[in-house]
């Protein structure tokens, strides 16, 4: 575990925000956000290299605490042992699984390797279903607790080339209903969150980027304005919780994967 801190003066007030999946788009502004809500935040995935120095962007941006903790959603013990880690710093109250397995290229159902679907699927669900269980029974106990998962347009559609994909999104998807079902009576809020498109770079560095090469929108999502919407999931009323949420950029004419 490698910890970024930029004291902002003020006493913790919330919980712990895990989120699982992060790399240099959602991930990190889902993570951002919830620093900047005032949340101590635990930063999850494969690459600590990498999680280490955006933990440390993180902190010096929102004067928040931030963890960056090794995790392979794939391996059941990785996932235990993450968790062992991120439960050592106080009470979960907020969970976003956002980890996805996506090789670059559509493949052929006969071409596609055994361990590759495997894969997928121990990925997307069955690491978000390990992540859940770890974090669930001490929700229940205090009666709240808010569980976000992360899919996409392969999570309702199949898609020729992307067995392995849409397989672990759609079983993504019946897991998160399955929880929301049992444990929303219990004063959990899980809900499951399709992005349908493709994620950019958060509007304020496209920006400049655009700006050195003369572009201008190219029609991907935000992944800042992506994480405001998460934050707003977390933050409603239980009298009016989403189970489900589609979003798309104004733009799209048509469903992305």
């Amino acid at each position: 575990m490698i910890r970024s801190t930029a004291s902002s003066g003020s006493s913790q007030q919330q919980g712990i925000a895990a989120i699982v999946g992060v790399g240099p788009k959602l991930g990190r502004s889902i993570a951002g956000k919830f620093a900047h809500e005032g949340y101590t935040v635990a930063i999850l995935a494969r690459d600590l290299g990498r999680l280490s120095r955006l933990a440390e962007e993180i902190a010096s941006e929102e004067k928040a605490q931030v963890f960056a903790i090794r995790i392979d959603c794939s391996d059941s013990k990785s996932v235990r042992d993450a968790f062992e880690t991120v439960l050592s710093l106080g009470f979960v109250e907020v969970l976003v699984y956002n980890a996805n397995y996506q090789p670059p290229n559509p493949t052929s159902f006969q071409s596609l390797p055994l361990e590759t679907f495997q894969n997928s699927l121990a990925v997307s669900t069955v690491g978000a279903f390990h992540c859940a269980q770890q974090v669930i029974p001490s929700m229940v106990e205090r009666g709240k607790g808010t569980i976000l998962f992360t899919g996409c347009s392969a999570s309702l559609n199949g898609i020729a080339g992307y067995s392995q994909l849409c397989c672990g999104k759609f079983a993504l998807r019946g897991l998160a209903q399955c929880l929301a079902r049992e444990f929303q009576p219990q004063g959990v809020h899980i809900a499951h969150v399709i992005i349908d498109g493709v994620v950019g770079l958060p509007r304020r560095k496209s920006l400049i980027v655009a700006e050195r090469s003369g572009g201008g929108e190219d029609g991907t999502l935000d992944p800042d304005a992506l994480a405001q919407t998460y934050w707003q999931l977390h933050v409603q009323d239980k009298n009016a919780w989403t189970q489900e949420m589609d979003l798309r950029n104004s733009s799209s004419t048509f469903r992305f994967f």
